[in-house]
């Protein structure tokens, strides 16, 4: 059972009512992996005397203002790719999210205190990687969002909600970077000239892929918008990855800004807001490895200009993600956790170097794409 600390909330015999297991929970725990929402594994008998478990999860309404669109997204494209998985003969309990219903058939349930919940399925038998703990293991993590990619690429994109606007606008957050300059909120802008100046000068770059977007020459796809590795579940028997999980942020975007922002996360050599930025550079055999298990999953289902785009988007994605921890900076840290008053500026350098070494190894990082691509055809 959980402990005091980790109590339960006091409306759980109400919000277990509403998904029809009260009177037989059996046991419980806090899952503390993620920090946005709150997430409890509950055990409880079911009417033939067998034990089920569930996620009971409570929805961060203050991060997601719209829990009714998210939620219809996250069923929409759950039951898109129970689809796809039972016509390739998988294992629909498995190798995705079932959002179960309330007693009212809702997927989702508001509680006497206003706040919202859902109920999944409890993946068994499977794990998750917090780190990258050899290249194979990236490989598995690029065939991964590989397939989800390529089970939603004819998914109907216009019946998704955009939950979050914007989210990868890389010139709005541009935008947003100078205005903070402007305001200069916290009195910080004199201490970030150097980092300013680099960002200013990658301007333009901020809007090649909304300017592909508009011309339609990149596809709006389903994308999930935070590829870490332990979004990943995988079999504790096989090791293989089985189910892509954590779908909040599921919404029309592009395919590349998933592929962008796993490299950024996944290849770089330090940490996020190593302080040391020699250290940071951008591994190419960890891109290579997602890049060749990205492909073998996506490659056919991707247009040629997707492919073409690949490594810019590491740059690309990489680039917003420091202008968002500067402008964060600018406007004295009101978005992004901090441990001390430096952390964003510390975090923005880190992105920067890793920027600038993606533009010193480009060359090299499309000349992977293009083998691997190549080799996925045949040529």
């Amino acid at each position: 059972m959980g402990t005091e600390k980790d109590a339960l909330p006091v409306v759980i015999d109400e919000i277990l009512k509403a998904y029809g297991i009260e009177d037989k929970l059996t046991d419980w725990s806090v899952i503390h992996n993620g920090h946005i929402n709150r997430t409890y594994s509950v055990s409880y008998k079911t009417n033939n005397g067998k034990t089920e478990r569930r996620l009971l999860q409570q929805i961060n309404t203050e991060v997601f203002k719209k829990p009714a669109e998210l939620m219809d997204n996250i069923v929409r494209v759950t039951a898109f790719l129970k689809d796809k998985i039972s016509k390739e003969g998988g294992d629909t309990e498995r190798e995705t999210l079932t959002v179960f219903k309330t007693k009212e058939g809702k997927y989702y349930y508001v509680d006497s205190t206003g706040a919202y919940w859902r109920c999944y399925n409890f993946v068994e038998d499977a794990f998750s990687y917090n780190a990258i703990e050899n290249d194979q293991l990236f490989f598995e993590a690029g065939a991964a969002f590989g397939k989800f990619q390529s089970q939603l690429a004819d998914f109907p994109i216009d019946t998704l909600f955009d939950t979050i606007p914007d989210f990868h606008n890389t010139y709005k957050r541009y935008l947003q970077l100078k205005d903070a300059a402007e305001k200069n909120a916290a009195g910080r802008l004199e201490k970030v000239a150097e980092e300013l100046k680099f960002a200013y000068d990658r301007e333009e770059d901020t809007k090649v892929l909304v300017d592909l977007t508009e011309k339609g020459e990149l596809p709006l796809r389903v994308t999930h918008n935070d590829t870490k590795l332990n979004n990943i579940m995988f079999d504790n028997k096989t090791g293989k990855a089985i189910c892509i999980v954590d779908l909040d942020t599921v919404m029309p975007g592009l395919s590349l800004y998933d592929f962008g922002d796993a490299i950024r996360y996944g290849a770089n050599t330090a940490a996020e807001d190593e302080k040391d930025v020699s250290k940071v550079s951008v591994d190419l055999n960890l891109y290579e490895k997602y890049v060749k298990g990205y492909l073998s999953a996506a490659g056919k289902s991707l247009t040629k200009t997707e492919i073409e785009y690949l490594p810019f988007s590491a740059k690309l994605l990489t680039l917003e993600c420091g202008m968002r921890f500067l402008a964060d900076y600018l406007n004295g840290d009101v978005y992004f956790a901090t441990a001390y008053p430096e952390h964003n500026l510390v975090r923005c350098r880190t992105q920067f170097a890793l920027v600038a070494d993606i533009e010193k190894n480009f060359d090299k990082m499309i000349k992977i794409t293009e083998d691997a691509y190549n080799s996925l055809l045949g040529v």
